[in-house]
């Protein structure tokens, strides 16, 4: 299929702009044409990218292949909590787990409105939004543009993974080719050179993380951005990730009576890195550590982690070096089995999940 776009610009007959078309040899007109082969049915797809410079047609392409359903903006209520503004119809713990699954895992967060939001975490709303919702074809316009690139392309990545485990299509497009190895697109469309490509899906970029154990100084750094306000734990050793030099996990670890095992608490990672899976790979390589008895007690101990957050949860019970060892509900009388817990997370009620680390140690 070729898409042709043509639009008429014809120069005026003013002196500006005969002196300008003359110095600059602009001739007959001042048109805009843009030709592109674009054959979107030859393959099944999910995530398309039309990505170039300003003012290189991006948008007018986007019109000519999908019509209306371009850049249809997300409308919002002024002042609804944004958990409630989220597909209000559906079940809470698919918006918790839509939030999660975009990074956007700052519980305070889901309680502002939208508004009041940084553009970053509205960036990331409208994401775990459109995961909610699934239209047949969602295409966003300005896609990652107005934000932090480190978010955008980690906010890529995070929706782009959690949009393939459904159905649906999504085209972004974007004046910045940074997050094309992020998001992982089946197909890229460069208003550049007007070229049309199908890709293979790769692995998105790694991140590295050196872990370091602290003084428990770090922790003012993370403390806004946890979900429970409690004390510092007693007799822990605190540790945190940096990542491109600048601390962005971060954990506590301390024995429990009789060195029989390890709790772990105060799981942080800071918002603009939330989304790329770093929280549970660091929580994971602490526990492997204290597994093999690398920590001041020179003690072999499997960690225990208990976590009331949702998205955390769901990762843990998905991973298979974690084991869920038991489910409360607090607030009130309930007493649930593992299978029941996440219909229950409503109202007062905070569903409070244990998760051992089980990885076995070879003899």
């Amino acid at each position: 299929m070729k898409i042709e776009i043509h639009h008429r610009s014809p120069i005026p007959e003013t002196y500006r702009a005969a002196r300008v078309s003359s110095m600059f040899n602009v001739e007959g007109d001042a048109d805009f044409r843009l030709t592109v082969g674009a054959d979107l049915d030859a393959r099944p797809w999910q995530v398309g990218l039309i990505v170039g410079p300003s003012g290189s047609g991006k948008t007018s392409l986007g019109r000519a292949l999908f019509g209306r359903r371009f850049g249809k903006e997300q409308s919002w209520p002024k002042d609804d909590a944004l958990i409630d503004a989220i597909a209000p119809e559906a079940e809470m713990d698919g918006v918790t787990a839509a939030l999660s699954a975009v990074g956007l895992g700052s519980v305070p967060s889901w309680l502002r409105p939208y508004r009041r939001l940084s553009n970053g975490e509205q960036f990331r709303a409208g994401l775990a939004r459109l995961l909610c919702e699934r239209p047949p074809l969602a295409v966003v316009d300005e896609f990652t543009s107005t934000i932090d690139r480190r978010i955008a392309r980690i906010g890529a990545a995070a929706f782009a993974k959690a949009w393939r485990r459904g159905p649906g299509q999504f085209v972004g497009v974007t004046c910045h080719d940074d997050v094309v190895d992020w998001l992982q697109p089946d197909w890229v469309i460069d208003t550049r050179s007007a070229e049309f490509k199908w890709r293979r899906l790769r692995r998105a970029p790694r991140l590295t993380m050196d872990i370091h154990k602290t003084d428990g100084s770090y922790w003012p750094l993370f403390e806004p951005h946890h979900y429970l306000k409690a004390n510092r734990p007693i007799a822990a050793d605190y540790y945190v990730g940096f990542a491109e030099g600048e601390p962005i996990a971060h954990a506590c670890f301390s024995p429990r009576p009789g060195l029989c095992e390890a709790k772990a608490c105060r799981l942080v990672v800071m918002p603009q890195w939330q989304g790329a899976g770093v929280g549970v790979r660091f929580l994971t390589e602490l526990a492997a550590l204290w597994r093999r008895g690398l920590n001041r007690y020179q003690r072999a101990m499997p960690t225990l982690i208990n976590t009331s957050h949702p998205g955390l949860a769901a990762s843990l019970r998905n991973h298979p070096l974690w084991h869920q060892v038991s489910c409360s509900l607090y607030g009130g009388t309930a007493k649930l089995d593992a299978g029941r817990i996440m219909t229950r997370m409503a109202g007062h009620l905070r569903a409070l999940q244990g998760f051992r680390y089980v990885e076995e140690l070879e003899m």
